[in-house]
């Protein structure tokens, strides 16, 4: 009676457990309304680029309020102030308004799965739906060039071949120019300069500056952080969430800025200062889920008829893991790290290579994904195969463990020093049996790190699957998707997740065990419970486990094979708790 209510509180537990999980990420990792993340052209609260609070040193102060939003994505495009952007990696426009890139889309990856999808925009006008762009102007004599003042360009297409130089001149007679040049990836130069034609000395800031919306951003988890990200003084800094950044209000971190910007689970932005110092690079929270990332140069005095000019690189693209540290390479410090990889960078980024080479092989990611799993497995066998030895070996000495332990049962002290001085005698490590589960532990996690972050394995076939990076569609609650709507959640229950929970529940009966049968039930529990957790994960990470635990069948049943006397002692000791158990009943009942 005891059992059956303990087992019914665990199923109790373990049910609210599931819905605790899930109740739980849906609050801390809340999902943008569309489901990839500054993708599509939904989800902007408006705003303008006015900036509250003081305009001392390290500040814009308040730039022309832009009009009244929301604007139409089209209508915003269709202003005639444009200059064309085009490039190999990407497309878009500069608004001459402002001399602000607010117009920019990823020609090699697409929004969503469908034929028919657009590509990903990354960046678009301001006060329209997911507003982010990027501006370059001056402060002069204190005050912020109007944010609406209109430049004039001097070609009609920016592309790798053919730079555009945007100017214009004031009252007083000094000219701006901002020279924007792209090259065949992600990365736009502006040179930054001014000519002074007035009649006296010009006090001038160039700046460079971000701004973007949080309302399409990828949440920040603890996993993998996005949002705010820089390095300062030689490491990287991201500490901040857009939430605790509005609760800031600024940040700007100590030491030099190699870079800074905004990051997403696969696209970034980020300002890569020049040689001049700068007054102040850090991060604001504008109000409206409106965020600001900017470069203010030291303050120049322009002679008369001087010039000066300042240089900024602006990153905007793709996080191909390759590409930002081919960049890094060529002199931005630790750019590699825009990738949220963590501790495990060391070990991630082989894992992601070898993937890239199976799956140019194979030229399936899916397959890739097994292939390196049997390479892990394989690789790890050495180790699972002395983990069994070891095994075998403490069932040997277990006869005489009993022993020791009935002798010395008065003297704990006595009898752990007669099991130590046993366990040396017989050359027997009673840890070993757990390394191989102790080492799968960081595999597992820097490989669900590869799979998440890697966009390489994003929008990736794999039989019915349609995006490997997404949750397994075919869920049992729409009949596998033959009922139009979806099932999310807990509740989401895939082909994947099902075989998740069969193929593990299936490596815990190949491994018998002596537990008492409260213990057995809630180990029996465990592999169901997992198929709940696991379903909302990619189906890639679902595929590497799978594929996983029926390797590990195939080496349980071939190192069983080796080591007879495990199962046979493990039977035993199984038959005798059945058997102990009975007796116990039987006692109660004759009470």
């Amino acid at each position: 009676m005891d059992n059956q209510r303990n087992l019914l509180l665990a199923v109790v537990l373990s049910g609210l457990l599931i819905l605790g999980w899930d109740m739980g990420m849906q609050y801390l990792y809340p999902q943008p309304d569309e489901p990839v993340v500054a993708e599509t052209d939904a989800g902007a609260a408006p705003g303008t680029t006015a900036v509250a609070g003081d305009s001392g040193s390290g500040d814009l102060g308040d730039a022309t309020a832009a009009p009244a939003g929301p604007i139409d994505l089209s209508a915003a495009l269709a202003d005639p102030n444009r200059v064309v952007i085009d490039a190999p990696r990407v497309a878009g426009s500069i608004n001459l308004v402002g001399a602000r890139i607010d117009d920019l889309v990823l020609k090699d990856y697409k929004q969503t799965t469908d034929k028919d999808s657009g590509p990903v925009r990354l960046f678009a006008p301001e006060n329209t739906d997911g507003q982010y762009f990027a501006e370059f102007g001056f402060v002069v004599g204190g005050k912020r060039m109007p944010s609406n003042a209109v430049w004039q360009a001097d070609g009609e297409k920016l592309t790798p071949a053919t730079p555009v130089t945007l100017s214009r001149t004031d009252d007083s007679g000094i000219t701006y120019n901002v020279r924007l040049s792209i090259d065949d990836n992600y990365m736009i130069t502006a040179d930054q300069s001014v000519e002074n034609g007035s009649e006296g000395a010009a006090i001038v800031q160039p700046f460079a500056l971000i701004n973007r919306t949080s309302t399409t951003a990828t949440p920040d988890q603890f996993i993998a952080h996005a949002g705010p990200t820089g390095v300062f003084g030689g490491s990287l800094y991201d500490p901040n969430s857009y939430e605790e950044l509005a609760e800031l209000g600024r940040d700007n971190p100590a030491g030099t800025a190699a870079w800074l910007g905004f990051t997403d689970n696969y696209w970034a932005s980020a300002l890569i200062p020049g040689d001049n110092a700068a007054d102040s690079a850090g991060w604001r929270s504008l109000g409206n889920d409106l965020f600001r990332a900017d470069v203010i140069y030291d303050t120049q005095t322009v002679p008369v008829s001087g010039s000066m000019t300042q240089t900024t690189r602006l990153f905007a693209g793709a996080k191909e893991s390759a590409l930002l540290d081919r960049y890094e390479e060529s002199g931005i410090t630790l750019f590699g790290k825009a990738i949220s990889w963590g501790w495990f960078e060391w070990f991630e980024k082989p894992l992601l290579w070898l993937l890239r080479v199976y799956n140019g092989w194979v030229l399936n990611f899916g397959l890739a994904i097994i292939m390196l799993t049997i390479t892990v497995r394989a690789l790890m066998f050495p180790v699972a195969q002395k983990g069994f030895a070891s095994m075998a070996a403490m069932k040997a000495v277990q006869p005489k463990m009993k022993a020791i332990q009935e002798r010395y049962k008065d003297d704990k002290q006595t009898q752990q020093q007669k099991i130590m001085e046993l366990y040396k005698e017989e050359k027997v490590n009673p840890l070993s049996g757990c390394l191989p589960m102790l080492l799968q532990i960081p595999i597992f996690f820097a490989l669900y790190k590869v799979l998440i972050l890697s966009i390489d394995m994003r929008h990736e076939p794999f039989l019915y699957i349609k995006d490997l990076s997404g949750p397994d569609p075919a869920t049992i609650l729409n009949l596998f998707g033959y009922l139009p709507y979806e099932v999310s959640g807990f509740l989401g229950i895939g082909v994947l997740a099902v075989l998740l929970g069969i193929t593990m529940w299936l490596t815990f009966r190949l491994n018998p065990s002596a537990m008492d049968p409260m213990q057995q039930q809630i180990f029996n529990l465990m592999p169901w419970f997992l198929m709940f957790v696991m379903a909302g994960f990619a189906s890639g990470l679902l595929i590497y486990w799978v594929t996983s635990n029926i390797l590990t069948l195939a080496q349980q049943k071939y190192l069983y094979s080796k080591h007879p006397q495990l199962k046979a002692a493990a039977a035993k000791e199984k038959a005798e708790m059945a058997k102990k158990v009975e007796r116990e009943k039987a006692e109660k009942s004759g009470a």
